[in-house]
C-alpha cells in the first residue's frame, strides 16, 4: 500500500509560492536603497518641516543619520529629529532622541539648546494644578540644569521665567492640598502644606494667599498669638493686599473694607 505523503502537493506549491514572494518583496527592498549626498536628505527633511509633514521630517532627518553617521550632518540631523518630534507633540520621542543627543555629544555647540527643547518637552505637559505634578518636577529639574550649566546662553533667560512659572505650579498644587485640609479641619497638616509655600516658594504669587491661610488655621488651632505674628507678616510684606486686609478682619472681628480710601487704619505691628 502507497503510504500518503505528509504534505499535499497543493500545500507544498503554496508554501513555494508564498517563499517566492518574500524573497522578491526582500529583493526588491534591498534594490530601493540608494545612498544619497548628504545636502540633499539634510534638505528634503527641511522641506518636510517646513510642510508641516514632521513624521516625514523625522524620517528623512534620521536617514541622514543612518546614511552618513560620521558626518557633522549627522549630529544636526539628531537634534532636528528630535525638534520635529517636539512639533508633532510626540514629547516622549522628543526627550528620548534629546538624551540621545546630549549623551553622545555633551561639548556640542547645541547641547544648551538640547537642554532647553527637552526642558520644553517637560514643561508643555503640564496640566492643572489638581494633576499629578511630575512633569512639573521634571521640567523644573532640566531647565535649572540648564540654567546653571549654560547660565550665558541665549536660552537661559527665557528658562529662568519657566523655571518662576513651574514654582508657581508646584506652589499652586501644595495651596490646593492646603485648603482641602483647612477645609476638612485638619488644622496642623493644613499649615504644613501653606508653611511650605511660605518657605520653599516665597517668590511666587500665592504667598500673600498663603500667610492668610495661616492666620486662619492659627486661630482655628486656638493660637491666635501665632495667628498675629502671620497677619503681621502678610501686612509687613503685601500691605496692599486683599488677602491682608481678609486677615485683618478675621483678627480684628470687624468690617473695614468701606475705610479703604481713608488714611492706614490696620496694622499689626
Amino acid at each position: 500500500m502507497t503510504r500518503p505523503d505528509p504534505i499535499p502537493r497543493l500545500a507544498i506549491l503554496a508554501l513555494a509560492g508564498l517563499l517566492a514572494l518574500i524573497l522578491g518583496a526582500c529583493t526588491a527592498k534591498k534594490a530601493e536603497y540608494v545612498e544619497r549626498p548628504v545636502e540633499q536628505l539634510y534638505n528634503e527633511a527641511l522641506d518636510a518641516m517646513m510642510a508641516k509633514d514632521y513624521i516625514g521630517a523625522t524620517e528623512r532627518f534620521d536617514e541622514v543619520e543612518r546614511q552618513h553617521p560620521y558626518s557633522s550632518w549627522a549630529n544636526r540631523a539628531q537634534l532636528m529629529s528630535a525638534y520635529s518630534y517636539y512639533l508633532e507633540n510626540r514629547y516622549d520621542d522628543a526627550i528620548v532622541a534629546l538624551d540621545r543627543f546630549i549623551q553622545l555629544h555633551p561639548t556640542n555647540k547645541d547641547v544648551a539648546y538640547a537642554y532647553y527643547l527637552k526642558g520644553l518637552s517637560y514643561y508643555e505637559q503640564i496640566s492643572d494644578v489638581a494633576r499629578d505634578q511630575k512633569m512639573t518636577e521634571l521640567a523644573l529639574s532640566t531647565l535649572d540644569e540648564l540654567v546653571k550649566r549654560f547660565p550665558s546662553s541665549k536660552y537661559a533667560r527665557d528658562a529662568k521665567l519657566k523655571i518662576d512659572l513651574t514654582f508657581d505650579h508646584l506652589a499652586g498644587k501644595e495651596m490646593e492640598i492646603g485648603r482641602y485640609y483647612l477645609n476638612k479641619g485638619h488644622y496642623l497638616a493644613a499649615i504644613n502644606r501653606f508653611r511650605l509655600v511660605v518657605d520653599r516658594y516665597q517668590t511666587t504669587t500665592h504667598v500673600p494667599e498663603a500667610l492668610h491661610r495661616l492666620t486662619e488655621a492659627y486661630l482655628s488651632l486656638g493660637v491666635p498669638e501665632e495667628a498675629r505674628k502671620t497677619a503681621a507678616v502678610l501686612g509687613h510684606n503685601f500691605p496692599g493686599s486683599e488677602w491682608y486686609i481678609d486677615s485683618y478682619e478675621i483678627m480684628e472681628n470687624k468690617k473695614v473694607r468701606q475705610q479703604q480710601a481713608e488714611k492706614p487704619w490696620y496694622k499689626f505691628w
